[in-house]
């Protein structure tokens, strides 16, 4: 039976300070930001300064933020990197998520390390190996199945991460060298320049070409939120939502899809949230209608055809109906849903291609492209850009509060308040006051219980209000409001007070690696790397692909094949195979395909 956790983090991406602050008011629990240097998003590194806003922020909310640090790192960096985690640690961020084993050879402050998927986390016995480390958490590999993590939460005890939405690499993470390879540019020190959305042509041994110009590495964006309670039961506390460099409206709806969905499941169960507050959106959350490659769950219940975009690797959108006829200057829609000016709408067309245009007006059922694009009766019609909803989303689209119970009680010499939270936070306030025994019973009673509640413009909403009085007592509504501000302002600080900061020491440990030598694919790029790997009695073959280029490497290693994709695969008993080597081109540059069909992955290798 897998370790079942009982507290459940949705954890969503920030660009920046303020998407960050937009994914705690939608609901996460926590958020992940790129550090100002070192992080796997070269481009959205984030100040000190907006950090430490955002970790005060959250912490409110007893919402907790991680910073990727997630690159490896050259011998002249690991200082810069030491004294950067330092400031890290010193302004309150919970953890950070790193992949350079080096760095734990460092003398670093007391912060929790999660291990980032870019450490290559798809096995029982790499899980082990992290956990004896001291890492806190893990990010486990996108391609593992709800068995495989079953048994790693079996036997284990670390807490598992898992990616639930968003863009998949194609390659096993911290395994693509790709990028490097053809562009010089290292996905492992966070520069990767995305060649797996590049169209491909697919030749076969005798170079006659098998497919022409398609993306095929490209695939469809993750969607697991119909095995987030599988996931729950099978070990895991934390669901990843992916999108560093996505924008603020994406984060909204997303974010705000994954509360919703994780909220329906744990109500009345003994699962809990991990971070305080309820969440209100004023707007119906729908993955579709932000970027939106088409979905899949690509490894989770096992291998389907139903995993790639070979069309396009751009935003597809929901789909809206299908193409009835068309005209000079515009066409009729099949469809049951609203179009709007400035929509922007897309379709694969009859050549294969990928068309996407904007609508410029609606007449009826008639839509008059600001182009007409080149498209056909039946071709079938996505959103990828909705204007009603944008415009929606670019409002007022959530409130998050902290519920508390307010009580007040009448004391032999004035007046005693309290509140308290879900947390466990509690303030008394007494005062003294000469009490006056009220005329109007009902309404003293009354005008008690509304000053109370007015908490509006903070954290805070009065979900209960208790009073305990011998006999009901007036007291002016100015001096009630001041009371309720003093409440509120002690409150505050209390809560800051008794944040639940935990504080993890990294021991030196000498246990075994589970491989007695690693290569270039152990991304060891300093000393600092290379002692802890011979102190877990591990032989270092190879420096990083990043310092020294190996001949023959392994580009990719990859579970999605194409083989399969085609219906060649052997164990779909084709009819025929085509002749092998297979091999991909992209301009003047060429690659074999390798097949290791015991594990069923494809290699991606430059030919020779």
């Amino acid at each position: 039976m897998a370790r079942i956790p009982k507290t459940i983090e949705l954890l969503a991406p920030a660009k920046n300070v303020e998407i960050g602050i937009v994914a705690i008011n939608h609901g996460a629990d926590a958020v992940y930001i790129g550090a100002p240097k070192f992080s796997a998003r070269q481009a959205v590194g984030n100040s000190l300064d907006d950090i430490a806003t955002l970790v005060a922020y959250a912490h409110r909310f007893y919402a907790r933020v991680y910073v990727a640090l997630n690159t490896i790192l050259t011998d002249d960096e690991l200082d810069e990197a030491r004294t950067l985690i330092y400031k890290l640690y010193d302004i309150g961020v919970d953890a950070l998520i790193i992949q350079d084993m080096g760095l734990l050879e460092l003398d670093l402050p007391p912060i929790p390390l999660h291990a980032s998927t870019q450490c290559d986390n798809r096995s029982l016995e790499k899980v082990q190996f992290l956990e004896q480390c001291g890492f806190e958490q893990v990010v486990l590999a996108r391609e593992l199945s709800l068995q495989q993590i079953r048994e790693i939460a079996e036997k284990t005890s670390i807490a598992l991460e898992c990616f639930v939405h968003g863009a998949l690499c194609v390659s096993y993470s911290g395994q693509c060298y790709l990028s490097q390879a053809l562009r010089g540019r290292s996905a492992n020190r966070g520069a990767c320049a995305q060649m797996c959305r590049l169209p491909y042509t697919l030749l076969d041994g005798d170079e006659n070409v098998l497919s022409r110009h398609q993306h095929l590495l490209s695939l469809k964006d993750f969607d697991a939120s119909a095995h987030l309670f599988e996931l729950m039961q099978a070990g895991v506390s934390s669901f990843k939502i992916e999108g560093r460099l996505k924008e603020a409206n994406y984060v909204k709806n997303i974010t705000a899809y994954y509360r919703q969905k994780i909220d329906h499941l744990i109500e009345g169960t003994d699962y809990r949230r991990a971070s305080s507050g309820i969440i209100r959106f004023f707007f119906e959350p729908n993955p579709q209608k932000t970027f939106y490659r088409g979905a899949t769950d690509y490894f989770l219940t096992g291998r389907t055809v139903n995993i790639t975009s070979f069309e396009t690797p751009k935003s597809l959108g929901e789909p809206v109906g299908t193409v009835r006829e068309v005209w000079r200057n515009a066409f009729s829609v099949n469809s049951d849903k609203t179009f709007t000016n400035g929509d922007g709408l897309c379709c694969v067309n009859k050549q294969g291609n990928f068309v996407g245009f904007r609508v410029n007006k609606v007449e009826h059922e008639r839509l008059f492209p600001l182009e007409m694009p080149e498209i056909e009766p039946n071709a079938q019609l996505y959103r990828n850009s909705d204007m009603t909803f944008d415009k929606l989303l670019a409002g007022k689209t959530s409130e998050r509060k902290i519920p508390v119970t307010v009580s007040a009680s009448d004391t032999s010499n004035g007046l005693e308040f309290v509140m308290t939270d879900s947390d466990g936070n509690k303030v008394q306030l007494q005062v003294m006051v000469n009490k006056e025994v009220a005329k109007n019973e009902e309404r003293a009673i009354e005008t008690f219980k509304m000053q109370l509640s007015k908490l509006g413009n903070t954290d805070f909403e009065a979900t209960d209000i208790v009073l305990n009085f011998s006999q009901p007592w007036f007291v002016p509504v100015s001096q009630l409001a001041e009371w309720r501000r003093q409440l509120v302002s002690e409150f505050k600080e209390v809560r800051a007070k008794n944040y639940p900061k935990q504080d993890t020491f990294i021991s030196k440990t000498i246990h075994a690696y589970p491989q007695s030598t690693v290569d270039y694919r152990a991304n060891i790029f300093n000393a600092k790397a290379i002692a802890f790997y011979n102190q877990h009695r591990t032989e270092v073959l190879q420096p990083a692909f990043e310092e020294t280029a190996v001949s023959d490497a392994e580009l990719m290693r990859t579970k999605h094949c194409l083989k399969y994709s085609f219906g060649w695969c052997p164990k779909q008993r084709p009819i025929t195979i085509p002749k092998e080597p297979l091999m991909l081109q992209y301009g003047d540059s060429k690659f074999t395909l390798h097949f290791d069909c015991s594990h069923c992955e494809m290699i991606i290798k430059q030919k020779k």
